[in-house]
């Protein structure tokens, strides 16, 4: 027993030297430098003096103990350059096309449409005569004629029935306009004095400008169909007497836009339709220093309106060049001013896109022309066609990019006469006489049917007829061929 005690204490005082030699060891000399040290530290803890430099980890330390060791964030520093661009990957090899489909089947056929109008062509027909033909007869009819080709390739031609005071429209039945259906648009009062217009609109239906006698008004026919069988009625202008002399053509914005005079108060004034019908429009007062006289409304290249008209204080030639679509107001120029000038003036526009303006020189009772210089037409070169006539003349382009002019022949004869411009300017004219039995010719108009030749309405003061005549070739001159 005593034995086995000795052992135990043999052993015990060998564990502790052996811990004490190994807590020296493991403390280092600097154990040893610290004389002061006289107790142990807190558990789980060091101090400096136990720590050997760069041998603590951030495991080591807590969460709160690296929070306070970090600084405040520094200021940002530049951006570095951007470094060169990477080379392009690799670029995928297109899939390959797949099978062609079946084809499918084929759809009913659709509605044949309307065949257009030909082209415009120097005709090269054999040698005949113009035709003329009379397509109303009945009572004293066919003044202030108005003529234009419908969308159906045939002319409509607009005028007044004297012997009923009415507004009426001829359709002619093929384009030579040999005979014509007729109908009355309007019968209310005494309408259709002084100069009807017509155009073929926006909506490929026609559109007439007239005056209502009877009530002073302006008023507009829209037709209710190609034939224009019937139409539809509105007043545009019933400020006192307004309304004669109109003219209409179609705007830039596919609306109406006509030129008139207002009688009381002796102005040139326009109207700008604000629908494709006309049912309203907005009024200008573009001259109001002289009577407007006789006025032609035509749309000119720059898309502005044009109007020809007659100052009827000084009797001269003057133009209106519309500012802006609705021509709420125009540029004002005087082209001829020598002598009595302007009477039955008529606007359109050239293959050059200028304004080519016939008009009526009452002084040497010529048939004169303007061809205008520019495209508000602030000055314009003139010349004389014929030397014996021209009153109730009206001008349109050919096929053949020349002017065309219908006209009352002189003498007291008052033919149907045409002059055929030899240039673009028209510096000259060939001319000829269409229709010449006594008093016919008068209220002429002209236009280019779709067959590409002249049809011209006028009226028969011998016998009281609305009469057409289709010209036979470009020049429509009779018996006319080239070799």
């Amino acid at each position: 027993m005593n034995q086995t005690l000795a052992t135990i204490s043999r052993l015990s005082r060998r564990h502790a030297i052996a811990l004490l030699a190994l807590f020296f060891a493991l403390g280092g000399t600097s154990y040893a430098a610290y004389p002061a040290a006289t107790k142990l530290l807190p558990k789980n803890r060091v101090g400096s003096a136990q720590v050997i430099n760069g041998s603590l980890q951030k495991v080591d330390f807590s969460r709160k103990t690296i929070a306070a060791l970090k600084g405040a964030r520094g200021a940002q520093g530049a951006r570095g350059a951007a470094g060169p661009a990477g080379p392009a990957g690799p670029k995928s090899d297109a899939g390959a096309q797949g099978a062609k489909g079946d084809l499918g089947a084929q759809g009913s056929q659709g509605i044949q449409g309307i065949q257009g109008p030909t082209g415009p062509a120097i005709v090269r027909s054999g040698p005949g005569a113009n035709v003329l033909a009379a397509l109303d007869s009945t009572g004293d009819t066919g003044e202030y004629t108005s003529a234009t080709i419908g969308a159906d390739g045939l002319g409509l031609i607009s005028y007044y029935d004297a012997t009923n005071h009415d507004l009426k429209v001829a359709h002619c039945n093929n384009a030579a306009c040999t005979s014509a259906s007729k109908w009355t648009l309007d019968s209310v009062g005494d309408v259709g004095l002084y100069q009807t217009s017509v155009t073929i609109g926006a909506d490929g239906l026609g559109l007439i400008s007239y005056f209502d006698a009877t009530n002073d008004d302006l008023k507009v026919a829209h037709c209710d169909n190609t034939a224009c069988t019937s139409a539809s009625l509105h007043i545009v202008d019933s400020s006192t007497a307004v309304g004669w002399f109109s003219s209409v053509a179609i705007g830039a914005d596919g609306l109406g836009l006509i030129s008139y005079t207002d009688v009381a108060n002796s102005d040139l004034k326009v109207a700008h339709c604000n629908d494709t019908a006309c049912t309203s429009a907005s009024t200008s007062t573009l001259d109001s220093t002289v009577i407007g006289g006789q006025t032609s409304m035509v749309i000119g290249a720059d898309g502005l309106g044009l109007i020809s008209y007659a100052d009827g204080i000084n009797w001269d030639l003057k133009v209106a060049h519309c500012n802006n679509t609705a021509c709420t107001s125009a540029g004002l120029n005087t082209l001829d001013s020598a002598g009595s000038v302007g009477y039955y003036s008529s606007a359109t526009v050239g293959a050059d896109g200028l304004g080519l303006i016939s008009y009526y020189d009452g002084t040497n009772g010529y048939l004169n022309v303007a061809h205008c210089n520019d495209a508000p037409c602030t000055s314009a070169f003139l010349s004389a066609l014929d030397s014996t006539a021209g009153t109730f003349n009206s001008a349109t382009i050919g096929a053949d990019g020349l002017g065309l002019i219908s006209y009352t022949g002189g003498g007291g004869n008052a033919d149907l006469k045409v002059a055929h411009c030899n240039n673009t300017l028209c510096a000259g004219a060939s001319t000829s006489t269409l229709d010449s039995p006594d008093l016919v010719g008068q209220h002429t108009s002209v236009t280019i049917g779709a067959d590409g030749l002249g049809l011209i309405s006028y009226f028969d003061d011998s016998n009281g007829d609305l009469k057409v005549a289709h010209c036979s070739n470009t020049f429509c001159v009779p018996y006319f061929r080239r070799r």
